[in-house]
């Protein structure tokens, strides 16, 4: 196998601080890799500017002018993680031969790297990050996370357990990806449909260089969502299966009241009744509320927006 052109694709939101300090790591990096003759010299560092409030497009503009291999690609507007993502491995598909997606903060191990490559060697086309524990993370981080993956396992989401979006894709790989023509992305459910060879690298996670995350709670929670509604349909089948119960204890429920009704003890019924109809009412909201998201996802697929705009390229 020849030296591969590895390209890695890092999306950028509010990151003046972190991208100095990530730059530094990730030069470093790469000239080693270089040096080993495990990557190219045609290799490059993809950063992507989410629409950032802040400096970050002329740090990386700055970066860019300071050494070729970092390429800028600046979205027009905030369009989200997976969007940004997205748009550094649309921009690198027809010039890699294997990218790399990380983020900015390099909470994830870059060092890990050197083992992807080699299972890129090995013929593996996905590569998975996957951490080695969570013992860093908070009691409650650390049970929501772990929550989170089993029940996306349970609607039969194939989540890659305690792995986010730190892979490697060959070229083969990220063109299939691509081909993907959703708006309602959610990468790491996505990612195992391919069916190419896989492998899995595990690592340690660390702390964020600079900055604050961009993900919290409020985030977190639609980020679920979103995974759940784009993957699953099973939310609908149980919202089917909880209508029938509920028709079930309406059924007792009037059994009930016909014998309260025969034996002259209507008044007492008023509590059941009353109870009966907060019961149903609160299940049906729940299931037009589940309903409407599916109504939502198709009503943002039916309008074919792209999943980005781009503003400029520096490359």
């Amino acid at each position: 196998m020849t030296t591969p052109k590895l390209f890695i694709v890092i999306p950028c939101y509010n990151e003046q601080e972190a991208l100095p300090i990530t730059a530094q790591r990730l030069v470093e990096l790469t000239d080693d890799m270089i040096e080993k003759a495990l990557i190219s010299p045609e290799s490059r560092i993809v950063l992507v500017d989410d629409g950032s409030r802040d400096d970050t497009w002329r740090v990386i503009s700055d970066l860019h002018a300071q050494d070729p291999r970092f390429e800028g690609v600046k979205l027009a507007h905030n369009a989200g993680h997976m969007n940004a993502l997205w748009a550094g491995m649309t921009m690198s598909a027809d010039r890699c031969d294997c990218v790399i997606t990380i983020d900015a903060d390099l909470q994830d191990d870059v060092n890990a790297m050197y083992a992807f490559l080699e299972e890129y060697r090995n013929g593996a086309d996905v590569v998975y990050g996957v951490r080695g524990s969570r013992k860093k993370d908070t009691f409650f981080k650390r049970a929501t996370a772990q929550g989170f993956y089993k029940m996306m396992n349970a609607m039969g989401a194939e989540l890659v357990y305690n792995h986010a979006d730190y892979r490697l894709l060959s070229r083969r790989a990220l063109e299939a990806l691509l081909s993907f023509g959703e708006v309602n992305m959610f990468l790491r459910g996505m990612v195992p449909m391919l069916g190419f060879r896989t492998a899995k690298v595990y690592y340690e996670r660390g702390a964020r260089v600079a900055g604050e995350s961009k993900y919290p709670l409020r985030k977190m929670l639609a980020f679920a969502m979103e995974g759940i509604t784009s993957l699953s349909n099973k939310p609908i089948r149980f919202v089917l299966v909880l209508g029938v119960l509920c028709a079930l204890m309406g059924v007792t429920m009037g059994v009930y009241v016909l014998v309260s009704l025969f034996k002259g003890h209507t008044v007492r019924g008023w509590a059941s009744t009353m109870m009966s109809i907060w019961l149903l009412g609160g299940l049906q909201l729940i299931a037009l509320g589940v309903i409407g998201e599916y109504i939502g996802k198709i009503y943002m697929e039916t309008k074919r927006r792209p999943k980005f705009i781009l503003e400029e390229h520096l490359r």
